[in-house]
């Protein structure tokens, strides 16, 4: 299960200038990062609650890089993340049309992740 806990060591790492990107100070950010306006309070609001959401879920990946009784549920958390905000950026990219290629860095970033977590937990779950 070696591999397992160094990808979600590796995901937890990535994930943390993410989530600080959108929330550590979204006016600063979103604007320089993207061209977003994010000086109300709503806007400050919405990109600091989707930071806490992503760091809730890297220190999950951290304990589960820790404790081996919680690898294959942090590699499916994971990997239920990753796919959802692929897939979402994929609707969007069908509705929306194209963003800030930073945002299509992330997009593949979120499908390879997604796809290596799934086949490490197919793996993992054919080794028992």
């Amino acid at each position: 299960m070696k591999k397992e806990r160094i990808f979600l060591f590796l995901a937890t790492l990535g994930l943390l200038p993410i989530a600080l990107s959108y929330g550590a100070s979204p006016q600063t950010s979103m604007d320089y990062l993207f061209a977003i306006d994010a000086s109300s309070v709503n806007s400050t609001h919405i990109f600091r609650a989707v930071m806490g959401l992503y760091l809730a879920l890297a220190l999950f990946w951290f304990i589960g890089a820790q404790r081996e009784a919680l690898t294959l549920p942090a590699l499916w958390s994971l990997t239920v993340f990753m796919l959802g905000l692929a897939a979402g950026r994929v609707l969007s990219l069908i509705i929306d049309g194209m963003p800030h290629p930073l945002l299509m860095v992330y997009l593949l970033l979120e499908i390879g992740f997604g796809v290596v977590g799934y086949i490490l937990i197919s793996r993992y779950q054919q080794s028992e």
